[in-house]
């Protein structure tokens, strides 16, 4: 099963032909209990954060649930308890104002319940072409840096960001790092990923 592309301009859903990697779980950035404008009927609609994929989608919400800012929610193939079904991806563009202003601590809490992802990036990260290094993706980081990562892994790899703080001590914040290098990745400022797949929209 593959997620809709929602098209509010076209009025239509459009599928990805390629497969698509898919969240089970997200958390809620924003709840309209009656949904917005955009719609053609009025219905409780949720504005999510996949967990693992952080794939930013809007979901149609069963009428008797109410839903948190911050909730964790189901949204894969199996029963789901209070998502009635995808409406579609949408992009940090479509965001509620509410839902925007959720979404640096919602990725921030992802980074730090998945901790461990995150080192491995810094452990297992190898070059994207013969001149330039995934690491460097990250803002902040430098050749020095990179180098400095790369003979410290080699000796003994990273447990922690803690840990490699303390190993590499010029390093910038690496969680901080990685929060703001997700969030560019769906704000599409650059053509290289990381954490965030990239999903092209298909117009007919």
């Amino acid at each position: 099963m593959q997620y809709p592309i929602r098209n509010a301009a076209a009025g239509c859903v459009n599928m990805e032909k390629r497969d698509i990697k898919k969240d089970e779980w997200a958390v809620v950035l924003d709840f309209l209990s009656h949904g917005h404008h955009g719609m053609s009927r009025s219905q409780p609609v949720a504005q999510v954060l996949g967990e693992k994929y952080f794939s930013l989608l809007e979901v149609i919400i069963r009428d008797d649930i109410t839903l948190k800012t911050g909730e964790r929610v189901y949204i894969g193939d199996a029963k789901r308890d209070k998502v009635k079904y995808i409406s579609g991806r949408i992009e940090i563009n479509d965001l509620t104002v509410a839902a925007k202003e959720e979404l640096e601590a919602t990725v921030k809490a992802i980074v730090e319940k998945n901790a461990e992802r995150f080192i491995d990036f810094f452990n297992r990260a190898g070059p994207v072409t013969t001149r330039f290094h995934q690491i460097e993706l990250l803002p902040g980081i430098g050749k020095k840096h990179l180098w400095a990562i790369i003979e410290e892994r080699k000796a003994k790899p990273f447990e922690s960001f803690e840990d490699l703080k303390k190993r590499v001590p010029l390093l910038p914040d690496p969680e901080k790092m990685i929060i703001k290098r997700i969030i560019e990745e769906l704000e599409n400022k650059d053509k290289y990923r990381i954490f965030v797949p990239k999903f092209e929209k298909k117009h007919h």
